[in-house]
């Protein structure tokens, strides 16, 4: 069955297969077991997009995305099932956090092993600084699903009511933004944190732990940056750039 999308609805489809697209050449997929959402524009109680199971990040299409509601119900018909862990953990946020119409979620290798270190993420990289004071945690309850609904509220009490970032122990990471881009620029900072904490693991030497002064001023710098010091909305530009390199390798993900 075909359908016709109303223009916001429409771009928003592409950039969040075109997200999917860019996961895929950074190596973010596991292959179609983890999860992306974005919310779908003008819709009360919330819908959102979401990745159908059994499709890979390499050849997400827009028309392959499915509408779900807040109870996991599929809107628009699909050849595909619904990945019931990606609907409990991502209902959970878009019903609690308003703002965050994106919602990213990895299984990076680099990002797991952190997930599964008692101190979690150090401040120990321009990275990770970026982070500091504002990444949150939330304890393993095992995989998520339908037989333990009640996990949202804890997901959403987990992440808080402002931070764009939480590493999920024993899990992976998850991030979120108020657009397409943005979510994606926290989570490829917090992603490249992680692989840059586990590269210096295995060197045998002592860290160098920053100052609180220059912990905070990486914060404020990581947010001018993200916001793309006024230049366009938050996560464009550096999103935008990542976008021609997959459209230029196969611009199907539009369609």
């Amino acid at each position: 069955m075909t359908y016709e999308y109303p223009e916001a609805e429409g771009k928003l489809r592409a950039q969040l297969a075109g997200l999917f697209r860019i996961s895929a050449h950074l190596g973010w997929e596991d292959s179609f077991n983890t999860h992306y959402t974005a919310r779908v524009p003008d819709t009360n109680p919330p819908r959102f997009l979401m990745n159908p199971y059994g499709v890979r990040f390499d050849e997400m299409k827009a028309s392959d995305l499915v509408t779900v509601d807040l109870d996991g119900n599929v809107v628009e018909e699909t050849e595909y099932p619904v990945n019931e862990a990606g609907f409990v953990i991502h209902s959970a946020i878009h019903r609690d956090r308003h703002d965050a119409h994106c919602v990213i979620h990895t299984h990076t290798h680099a990002g797991m092993a952190v997930a599964a270190l008692a101190h979690g993420l150090l401040p120990i990289g321009i990275f990770a600084l970026g982070f500091h004071e504002s990444v949150s945690y939330h304890d393993f309850e095992g995989g998520s699903g339908r037989h333990n609904m009640s996990e949202r509220e804890r997901l959403a009490e987990s992440l808080g009511p402002t931070n764009n970032a939480m590493i999920m122990r024993n899990h992976g990471l998850l991030t979120v933004g108020a657009s397409v881009p943005e979510a994606f620029v926290w989570m490829f900072r917090l992603n490249r944190a992680c692989e840059v904490q586990v590269l210096t693991h295995g060197s045998g030497g002592e860290y160098v732990m920053p100052s609180a002064e220059a912990a905070a001023n990486t914060a404020t710098a990581t947010r001018d940056f993200v916001a793309a010091y006024g230049s366009g909305e938050p996560g464009e530009v550096e999103f935008n750039a990542f976008l021609r390199v997959v459209e230029r390798q196969d611009g199907s993900f539009r369609s």
